[in-house]
Protein backbone atom coordinates (compact mmCIF):
# COMPACT_ATOMS: atom_id res chain seq x y z
CA UNK A 1 0.00 0.00 0.00
CA UNK A 2 1.60 3.39 -0.75
CA UNK A 3 -0.57 7.23 0.12
CA UNK A 4 -1.17 9.30 2.96
CA UNK A 5 -3.63 6.90 4.47
CA UNK A 6 -1.52 3.31 3.99
CA UNK A 7 -1.69 1.79 7.30
CA UNK A 8 -5.23 2.14 8.24
CA UNK A 9 -7.91 -0.06 7.96
CA UNK A 10 -11.00 0.77 7.25
CA UNK A 11 -14.08 -1.77 7.63
CA UNK A 12 -17.17 -0.90 4.71
CA UNK A 13 -20.73 -2.32 5.87
CA UNK A 14 -21.76 -0.20 2.50
CA UNK A 15 -24.22 -0.64 -0.48
CA UNK A 16 -24.97 1.26 -3.33
CA UNK A 17 -23.70 4.57 -2.96
CA UNK A 18 -22.81 6.78 -0.43
CA UNK A 19 -20.95 4.36 2.48
CA UNK A 20 -19.71 3.13 -0.60
CA UNK A 21 -18.03 6.10 -1.91
CA UNK A 22 -16.84 7.43 1.48
CA UNK A 23 -14.62 4.35 1.80
CA UNK A 24 -13.54 4.24 -1.97
CA UNK A 25 -11.74 7.59 -1.43
CA UNK A 26 -10.15 6.09 1.49
CA UNK A 27 -9.12 3.20 -0.65
CA UNK A 28 -7.51 5.51 -3.39
CA UNK A 29 -5.58 7.18 -1.05
CA UNK A 30 -3.73 3.84 0.70
CA UNK A 31 -6.09 2.36 3.01
CA UNK A 32 -6.83 -1.06 3.52
CA UNK A 33 -10.33 -1.29 2.61
CA UNK A 34 -12.32 -4.23 3.22
CA UNK A 35 -16.01 -4.03 1.96
CA UNK A 36 -18.04 -6.92 3.97
CA UNK A 37 -20.69 -8.43 1.40
CA UNK A 38 -24.08 -10.52 1.56
CA UNK A 39 -23.00 -13.98 -0.04
CA UNK A 40 -24.56 -14.92 -3.22
CA UNK A 41 -25.56 -11.37 -4.70
CA UNK A 42 -23.52 -8.78 -3.10
CA UNK A 43 -23.90 -5.14 -3.31
CA UNK A 44 -26.21 -4.25 -5.66
CA UNK A 45 -24.28 -1.68 -7.39
CA UNK A 46 -22.83 -4.85 -9.14
CA UNK A 47 -26.07 -4.98 -10.73
CA UNK A 48 -26.91 -1.12 -11.48
CA UNK A 49 -26.75 0.62 -14.61
CA UNK A 50 -24.45 -0.04 -17.65
CA UNK A 51 -22.85 -3.77 -17.26
CA UNK A 52 -20.16 -5.35 -18.89
CA UNK A 53 -20.24 -9.15 -19.14
CA UNK A 54 -22.80 -9.35 -16.40
CA UNK A 55 -21.40 -6.90 -14.15
CA UNK A 56 -21.66 -3.05 -13.74
CA UNK A 57 -19.26 -0.62 -15.06
CA UNK A 58 -19.92 1.47 -11.81
CA UNK A 59 -19.22 -1.16 -9.68
CA UNK A 60 -15.71 -1.19 -10.59
CA UNK A 61 -14.92 2.56 -10.25
CA UNK A 62 -16.88 2.42 -6.79
CA UNK A 63 -15.08 -0.57 -5.39
CA UNK A 64 -11.09 0.17 -7.03
CA UNK A 65 -8.67 -0.71 -4.60
CA UNK A 66 -10.86 -2.42 -1.75
CA UNK A 67 -11.08 -5.86 -1.12
CA UNK A 68 -14.31 -8.25 -0.59
CA UNK A 69 -15.26 -10.26 2.05
CA UNK A 70 -18.36 -12.64 2.17
CA UNK A 71 -20.28 -12.81 5.20
CA UNK A 72 -23.50 -13.94 6.10
CA UNK A 73 -24.31 -11.61 8.92
CA UNK A 74 -27.27 -13.53 10.55
CA UNK A 75 -24.86 -16.60 11.29
CA UNK A 76 -22.69 -17.23 14.07
CA UNK A 77 -19.65 -16.94 12.39
CA UNK A 78 -20.20 -14.19 10.33
CA UNK A 79 -20.79 -11.89 12.88
CA UNK A 80 -17.49 -13.16 14.48
CA UNK A 81 -15.38 -12.22 11.77
CA UNK A 82 -16.79 -8.69 11.71
CA UNK A 83 -16.40 -8.34 15.49
CA UNK A 84 -12.73 -9.52 14.32
CA UNK A 85 -12.06 -7.19 11.69
CA UNK A 86 -14.10 -4.30 13.65
CA UNK A 87 -11.52 -4.93 16.90
CA UNK A 88 -8.68 -4.21 14.38
CA UNK A 89 -10.44 -1.22 12.52
CA UNK A 90 -10.03 2.20 12.37
CA UNK A 91 -12.44 2.97 10.51
CA UNK A 92 -15.92 1.52 10.12
CA UNK A 93 -18.06 2.79 7.41
CA UNK A 94 -22.11 1.88 7.50
CA UNK A 95 -25.12 3.24 5.56
CA UNK A 96 -27.93 1.00 7.06
CA UNK A 97 -31.17 2.78 8.37
CA UNK A 98 -30.61 3.91 12.40
CA UNK A 99 -30.66 0.99 14.77
CA UNK A 100 -29.70 -1.76 11.46
CA UNK A 101 -26.42 -2.17 12.69
CA UNK A 102 -27.62 -2.64 16.52
CA UNK A 103 -29.73 -5.51 15.43
CA UNK A 104 -26.73 -7.81 13.80
CA UNK A 105 -25.32 -6.56 17.21
CA UNK A 106 -22.28 -4.15 15.55
CA UNK A 107 -24.23 -1.10 16.79
CA UNK A 108 -21.27 1.19 18.22
CA UNK A 109 -21.82 0.34 22.19
CA UNK A 110 -20.73 -3.00 21.25
CA UNK A 111 -18.07 -2.45 18.75
CA UNK A 112 -16.60 0.61 20.56
CA UNK A 113 -15.71 -1.60 23.91
CA UNK A 114 -14.21 -4.01 21.36
CA UNK A 115 -12.10 -1.21 20.18
CA UNK A 116 -12.22 2.12 21.95
CA UNK A 117 -10.11 3.86 19.12
CA UNK A 118 -12.61 3.28 16.49
CA UNK A 119 -13.76 6.30 14.66
CA UNK A 120 -16.93 4.98 12.97
CA UNK A 121 -18.84 6.83 10.24
CA UNK A 122 -22.90 6.55 10.35
CA UNK A 123 -24.54 7.74 7.46
CA UNK A 124 -28.32 7.71 6.46
CA UNK A 125 -31.25 9.75 5.50
CA UNK A 126 -32.03 11.88 8.48
CA UNK A 127 -29.43 10.96 10.98
CA UNK A 128 -29.13 8.85 14.05
CA UNK A 129 -31.01 11.04 16.51
CA UNK A 130 -34.68 13.29 15.52
CA UNK A 131 -38.08 12.22 14.55
CA UNK A 132 -37.32 11.60 11.23
CA UNK A 133 -34.41 8.99 12.02
CA UNK A 134 -36.05 5.82 11.08
CA UNK A 135 -37.83 6.88 7.70
CA UNK A 136 -35.64 5.22 4.70
CA UNK A 137 -34.12 8.11 2.97
CA UNK A 138 -31.96 7.85 -0.53
CA UNK A 139 -30.40 10.59 -1.95
CA UNK A 140 -32.89 12.06 -3.90
CA UNK A 141 -35.09 12.64 -0.04
CA UNK A 142 -32.32 14.13 0.99
CA UNK A 143 -31.65 16.68 -2.11
CA UNK A 144 -35.48 17.18 -1.87
CA UNK A 145 -35.38 17.78 2.34
CA UNK A 146 -31.92 20.01 1.25
CA UNK A 147 -33.45 22.35 -0.12
CA UNK A 148 -31.43 22.14 -3.48
CA UNK A 149 -34.27 20.20 -5.68
CA UNK A 150 -36.20 23.40 -4.76
CA UNK A 151 -33.61 25.80 -6.05
CA UNK A 152 -32.96 23.37 -9.23
CA UNK A 153 -34.53 23.91 -12.49
CA UNK A 154 -36.22 27.21 -14.66
CA UNK A 155 -38.99 29.33 -13.37
CA UNK A 156 -41.50 28.15 -15.16
CA UNK A 157 -40.93 23.76 -14.32
CA UNK A 158 -41.47 21.42 -11.75
CA UNK A 159 -38.07 21.20 -9.72
CA UNK A 160 -35.25 19.40 -11.25
CA UNK A 161 -32.59 17.15 -10.27
CA UNK A 162 -28.77 17.11 -11.27
CA UNK A 163 -28.17 13.80 -13.46
CA UNK A 164 -25.84 12.20 -10.85
CA UNK A 165 -26.69 11.07 -7.31
CA UNK A 166 -25.56 14.54 -5.33
CA UNK A 167 -27.36 13.62 -2.19
CA UNK A 168 -25.50 10.50 -1.58
CA UNK A 169 -22.31 11.55 -2.97
CA UNK A 170 -22.13 14.78 -0.93
CA UNK A 171 -22.63 12.83 2.10
CA UNK A 172 -19.76 10.47 1.29
CA UNK A 173 -17.98 13.67 1.54
CA UNK A 174 -18.68 15.09 4.75
CA UNK A 175 -18.19 11.20 6.17
CA UNK A 176 -14.99 11.29 4.28
CA UNK A 177 -14.08 15.03 6.44
CA UNK A 178 -15.30 13.71 10.23
CA UNK A 179 -13.70 10.66 9.44
CA UNK A 180 -10.44 12.20 9.27
CA UNK A 181 -10.92 14.31 11.90
CA UNK A 182 -11.87 12.15 14.29
CA UNK A 183 -8.76 10.34 13.62
CA UNK A 184 -6.96 13.24 14.09
CA UNK A 185 -8.41 13.16 17.60
CA UNK A 186 -7.17 9.40 18.12
CA UNK A 187 -3.82 9.90 16.41
CA UNK A 188 -2.62 12.66 19.00
CA UNK A 189 -3.46 10.71 21.78
CA UNK A 190 -6.15 13.30 22.83
CA UNK A 191 -8.79 10.86 23.05
CA UNK A 192 -10.58 7.89 21.83
CA UNK A 193 -12.88 6.53 18.96
CA UNK A 194 -15.93 8.78 18.15
CA UNK A 195 -19.15 8.12 16.01
CA UNK A 196 -19.23 10.52 12.92
CA UNK A 197 -23.18 11.20 12.19
CA UNK A 198 -23.93 12.14 8.59
CA UNK A 199 -27.41 12.61 7.20
CA UNK A 200 -28.11 12.65 3.73
CA UNK A 201 -30.33 15.44 3.99
CA UNK A 202 -27.88 17.91 6.01
CA UNK A 203 -25.27 16.90 3.31
CA UNK A 204 -27.13 18.83 1.13
CA UNK A 205 -28.10 21.70 3.24
CA UNK A 206 -24.64 22.43 4.37
CA UNK A 207 -23.93 23.55 0.72
CA UNK A 208 -27.05 26.36 0.66
CA UNK A 209 -25.22 29.12 0.85
CA UNK A 210 -27.20 31.98 2.56
CA UNK A 211 -30.70 30.33 2.41
CA UNK A 212 -31.12 30.48 5.91
CA UNK A 213 -30.52 34.09 6.78
CA UNK A 214 -31.56 35.60 3.55
CA UNK A 215 -35.44 34.14 4.85
CA UNK A 216 -34.62 35.10 8.50
CA UNK A 217 -33.99 38.79 7.94
CA UNK A 218 -34.94 39.15 4.67
CA UNK A 219 -38.28 36.86 3.77
CA UNK A 220 -36.70 35.67 0.59
CA UNK A 221 -37.48 32.44 -0.64
CA UNK A 222 -34.73 31.46 -3.23
CA UNK A 223 -36.35 30.14 -6.33
CA UNK A 224 -35.50 28.54 -9.13
CA UNK A 225 -33.93 30.53 -11.69
CA UNK A 226 -32.35 28.76 -14.67
CA UNK A 227 -29.05 28.62 -15.68
CA UNK A 228 -28.95 32.15 -14.02
CA UNK A 229 -26.35 32.67 -10.78
CA UNK A 230 -29.29 34.49 -8.33
CA UNK A 231 -28.46 37.59 -6.89
CA UNK A 232 -25.31 37.90 -9.08
CA UNK A 233 -25.10 39.13 -12.78
CA UNK A 234 -24.14 38.50 -15.29
CA UNK A 235 -23.58 35.19 -15.20
CA UNK A 236 -25.84 33.13 -17.21
CA UNK A 237 -25.93 30.23 -19.85
CA UNK A 238 -26.20 31.41 -23.48
CA UNK A 239 -27.03 30.08 -26.31
CA UNK A 240 -24.40 30.54 -29.35
CA UNK A 241 -24.87 30.12 -33.56
CA UNK A 242 -24.36 26.33 -33.73
CA UNK A 243 -26.59 25.20 -31.49
CA UNK A 244 -24.16 24.84 -28.70
CA UNK A 245 -24.31 26.73 -25.11
CA UNK A 246 -21.34 28.83 -23.28
CA UNK A 247 -21.24 29.48 -19.42
CA UNK A 248 -20.02 32.96 -18.87
CA UNK A 249 -19.41 34.59 -15.67
CA UNK A 250 -18.99 38.34 -15.77
CA UNK A 251 -19.82 39.28 -11.99
CA UNK A 252 -17.07 40.96 -11.06
CA UNK A 253 -16.42 44.46 -11.25
CA UNK A 254 -13.23 44.78 -13.34
CA UNK A 255 -14.51 41.48 -15.59
CA UNK A 256 -17.87 43.24 -16.02
CA UNK A 257 -16.34 46.02 -18.04
CA UNK A 258 -13.62 43.48 -19.72
CA UNK A 259 -16.61 41.39 -20.78
CA UNK A 260 -18.63 44.52 -22.09
CA UNK A 261 -15.64 45.42 -24.24
CA UNK A 262 -15.33 41.78 -25.91
CA UNK A 263 -19.37 41.87 -26.68
CA UNK A 264 -19.33 45.68 -28.35
CA UNK A 265 -20.76 46.98 -25.18
CA UNK A 266 -18.44 49.07 -23.92
CA UNK A 267 -21.29 51.56 -23.27
CA UNK A 268 -22.53 49.72 -20.41
CA UNK A 269 -19.22 48.61 -19.34
CA UNK A 270 -18.53 52.00 -18.46
CA UNK A 271 -22.31 52.83 -17.25
CA UNK A 272 -21.73 54.53 -13.02
CA UNK A 273 -25.11 52.35 -12.71
CA UNK A 274 -23.72 49.02 -13.97
CA UNK A 275 -20.44 49.81 -11.98
CA UNK A 276 -21.31 47.22 -8.90
CA UNK A 277 -23.49 44.08 -8.58
CA UNK A 278 -26.30 45.66 -7.00
CA UNK A 279 -26.80 47.69 -10.04
CA UNK A 280 -26.54 45.36 -12.41
CA UNK A 281 -28.92 42.72 -10.34
CA UNK A 282 -31.45 45.26 -11.05
CA UNK A 283 -30.78 45.62 -15.10
CA UNK A 284 -29.94 41.55 -15.13
CA UNK A 285 -32.56 41.00 -17.95
CA UNK A 286 -30.92 43.85 -20.20
CA UNK A 287 -27.52 42.44 -19.48
CA UNK A 288 -28.56 39.33 -20.61
CA UNK A 289 -30.27 40.13 -23.61
CA UNK A 290 -27.14 42.10 -24.78
CA UNK A 291 -24.84 39.06 -24.18
CA UNK A 292 -27.33 36.64 -25.89
CA UNK A 293 -27.22 39.11 -29.14
CA UNK A 294 -23.57 38.87 -28.97
CA UNK A 295 -23.31 34.75 -28.33
CA UNK A 296 -25.82 33.95 -30.85
CA UNK A 297 -23.63 35.69 -33.70
CA UNK A 298 -20.79 33.50 -33.16
CA UNK A 299 -19.80 29.95 -33.17
CA UNK A 300 -19.12 28.23 -29.57
CA UNK A 301 -15.44 27.99 -30.57
CA UNK A 302 -15.71 31.86 -31.64
CA UNK A 303 -17.47 32.87 -28.66
CA UNK A 304 -15.16 31.24 -26.24
CA UNK A 305 -11.82 32.53 -28.06
CA UNK A 306 -13.08 36.04 -27.98
CA UNK A 307 -13.95 35.47 -24.30
CA UNK A 308 -10.70 34.26 -23.47
CA UNK A 309 -8.26 36.54 -25.16
CA UNK A 310 -10.69 39.24 -23.09
CA UNK A 311 -9.83 37.12 -19.63
CA UNK A 312 -13.59 36.47 -19.09
CA UNK A 313 -14.18 33.17 -17.08
CA UNK A 314 -16.29 31.25 -19.69
CA UNK A 315 -16.53 27.48 -20.83
CA UNK A 316 -18.75 25.41 -23.23
CA UNK A 317 -20.79 22.54 -21.13
CA UNK A 318 -19.43 19.26 -21.05
CA UNK A 319 -20.74 15.89 -22.37
CA UNK A 320 -19.05 12.98 -20.87
CA UNK A 321 -17.01 12.86 -24.72
CA UNK A 322 -15.82 16.34 -24.15
CA UNK A 323 -14.59 15.28 -20.82
CA UNK A 324 -12.51 12.47 -22.37
CA UNK A 325 -11.15 14.37 -25.08
CA UNK A 326 -10.27 17.06 -23.37
CA UNK A 327 -6.20 17.30 -23.33
CA UNK A 328 -6.44 19.43 -19.63
CA UNK A 329 -8.27 16.47 -18.24
CA UNK A 330 -5.42 13.78 -19.42
CA UNK A 331 -2.84 16.27 -18.29
CA UNK A 332 -4.33 16.39 -14.81
CA UNK A 333 -4.63 12.48 -15.15
CA UNK A 334 -7.96 12.81 -14.89
CA UNK A 335 -8.87 10.32 -17.15
CA UNK A 336 -6.82 7.06 -16.18
CA UNK A 337 -6.63 3.84 -18.13
CA UNK A 338 -7.73 0.45 -16.08
CA UNK A 339 -8.01 -3.23 -17.29
CA UNK A 340 -11.15 -5.44 -16.14
CA UNK A 341 -10.91 -8.74 -15.54
CA UNK A 342 -11.09 -10.60 -18.56
CA UNK A 343 -8.70 -7.96 -20.06
CA UNK A 344 -10.78 -5.40 -21.33
CA UNK A 345 -8.78 -1.59 -20.67
CA UNK A 346 -11.74 0.86 -20.07
CA UNK A 347 -11.32 4.80 -18.79
CA UNK A 348 -12.14 5.50 -15.61
CA UNK A 349 -11.83 9.31 -13.59
CA UNK A 350 -8.78 9.65 -11.86
CA UNK A 351 -7.69 10.79 -8.52
CA UNK A 352 -8.84 13.91 -6.32
CA UNK A 353 -7.12 15.67 -4.60
CA UNK A 354 -3.92 16.03 -6.08
CA UNK A 355 -1.22 15.54 -3.26
CA UNK A 356 2.21 16.39 -4.42
CA UNK A 357 3.85 14.30 -2.17
CA UNK A 358 1.65 11.45 -1.33
CA UNK A 359 -0.74 11.58 -4.03
CA UNK A 360 -3.66 8.72 -3.92
CA UNK A 361 -3.44 5.73 -7.21
CA UNK A 362 -5.60 3.01 -8.66
CA UNK A 363 -4.31 -0.38 -7.89
CA UNK A 364 -7.10 -2.43 -9.03
CA UNK A 365 -10.98 -1.92 -10.18
CA UNK A 366 -13.59 -3.89 -8.21
CA UNK A 367 -12.98 -7.14 -7.17
CA UNK A 368 -15.22 -10.40 -7.26
CA UNK A 369 -17.71 -10.74 -4.37
CA UNK A 370 -15.64 -12.52 -1.54
CA UNK A 371 -12.14 -12.41 -3.70
CA UNK A 372 -10.10 -11.37 -0.75
CA UNK A 373 -11.82 -13.51 2.24
CA UNK A 374 -9.12 -16.17 2.54
CA UNK A 375 -6.62 -13.80 2.80
CA UNK A 376 -8.59 -11.57 5.05
CA UNK A 377 -9.24 -14.67 7.18
CA UNK A 378 -5.16 -15.98 7.54
CA UNK A 379 -4.32 -12.21 8.46
CA UNK A 380 -6.67 -12.55 11.06
CA UNK A 381 -5.14 -15.58 12.37
CA UNK A 382 -7.65 -17.80 11.26
CA UNK A 383 -6.29 -21.44 10.90
CA UNK A 384 -6.80 -23.40 7.38
CA UNK A 385 -9.37 -25.38 8.51
CA UNK A 386 -11.57 -22.49 9.56
CA UNK A 387 -10.37 -20.88 6.47
CA UNK A 388 -11.37 -24.35 4.24
CA UNK A 389 -14.70 -24.18 6.51
CA UNK A 390 -15.94 -20.99 5.75
CA UNK A 391 -14.76 -21.00 2.22
CA UNK A 392 -16.93 -24.61 1.52
CA UNK A 393 -20.32 -22.51 3.59
CA UNK A 394 -19.24 -19.52 0.98
CA UNK A 395 -19.78 -21.85 -2.09
CA UNK A 396 -22.76 -24.49 -1.09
Amino acid sequence: MSGPLAGLRVLEFGTLIAAPFAARLFADFGAEVIKVEAPGAGDPLRRWRKLHKGTSLWWYLQARNKKSIALDLKSPEGLDIARSLAASADVVIENFRPGGMEKLGLGWDALSKLNPKLVMVRISGYGQTGPYRERPGFGAIGEAMGGIRYTTGDPDSPPARVGISLGDSLASLHGVIGALMALLRVKSGDGGGQVVDVSLYESVFNLMESLVPEYDLLGTVRERTGGALPGISPSNTYPTADGGYVVIAGNSNPIFRRLMEAIGRPDLGTDPALADNDGRVARNAELDAAITHWTTGRSIDQALAALEAAEVPAGRIYSVADIVDDAHYRARDMILSARLPDGTNVAMPGIVPKLSETPGSMRWVGPALGEHGTQILADLGYDADAIARFESEKTA
